[in-house]
């Protein structure tokens, strides 16, 4: 057996200098070949660093929005932070699901499992919190394993892994992922010994999938797009504008719209009309 030692010695010369064919398969692994990789350095600065603030990718360089002062890990909870003061309380995450589109029950068990799992490792002290809080400010340490890595360990965005979804696993280059290819990849993702990011894993990209997946000519896919717009949680206002245009169209086929009660009166036509303009 030829020892890495002699294989490096026989080595071409010059095989890392720049501009070199970088080497990202091999023989006799297949699942390099299956799973492979890309690069995208073409099109996108530097892909492999990660962003704080902002998603991006090949098709858009410089990304889609205005970065907060947020960690892209953090936006995409923000979306259940109704007051904006960085705490999600239960009673959020369950409004937040019930905006979603999901019904009482699915969005009363959605509480419990987030916010047991997310609380203590987010707070603010060893105690645990009776509240259950989640504390934004401390999200990246809730990050599991078993994951794509596209957030790193402290909430930010890496653009090369988001791209290796697809490149590894958008067989056929659809343009995003069947359910088949959803599950592939939380496969292809898994850890040894981290039965808590197999659940995980399994659990949000099947939710997602069932929330945000579009049909189109080659099957039901869960678009790039989108996959984007879950990571940094732009998708859920989006959701929720139209959950909400749908509920008010449903008034409106059965008998009229019905005139809201008390202080929040008028709140849903001002949002619809609100997010008219922003379309």
């Amino acid at each position: 057996m030829v020892s890495a030692s002699q294989m490096m010695a026989n080595a071409p010369a010059g095989q890392s200098k720049k501009g070199q064919a970088l080497v990202t398969t091999v023989d006799s692994v297949p699942v390099t070949k299956q799973h492979a990789t890309i690069d995208v350095s073409d099109r996108l600065h530097n892909p492999g660093m990660p962003r704080a603030n902002v998603t991006c990718d090949a098709e858009h360089p410089h990304g889609t929005y205005s970065p907060p002062n947020m960690t892209v890990m953090q936006q995409h909870i923000a979306f259940w932070d109704r007051d904006n003061d960085g705490v999600l309380w239960p009673q959020d995450t369950y409004v937040g699901f019930r905006k979603l589109g999901f019904n009482v029950l699915l969005s009363a068990i959605a509480v419990p499992v987030i916010h047991g799992t997310f609380s203590w490792w987010t707070g603010p002290s060893w105690i645990p919190d009776p509240a259950m809080r989640i504390y934004m400010k401390n999200i990246h340490r809730g990050k599991h394993g078993s994951d794509s890595e596209t957030y790193d360990t402290e909430g930010r965005f890496v653009p090369q892994k988001f791209e290796e979804i697809f490149s590894k696993y958008d067989h056929g280059g659809k343009g995003g992922l069947t359910l088949s290819e959803v599950n592939e990849m939380i496969r292809g993702n898994r850890n040894i010994m981290d039965p808590v990011g197999w659940v995980a894993g399994w659990l949000e990209w099947n939710t997602s999938f069932y929330l945000i997946a579009k049909d189109t000519p080659r099957g039901r896919l869960l678009l790039k797009d989108d996959m984007r717009a879950i990571i940094d949680g732009t998708i859920f206002y989006r959701l929720a504008r139209e959950v909400e245009e749908g509920r008010l169209k449903q008034k409106q086929v059965h008998g009229g719209m019905k005139k809201a009660k008390g202080p929040d009166a008028g709140r849903g036509l001002t949002a619809q009309a609100a997010g008219a303009k922003e379309e």
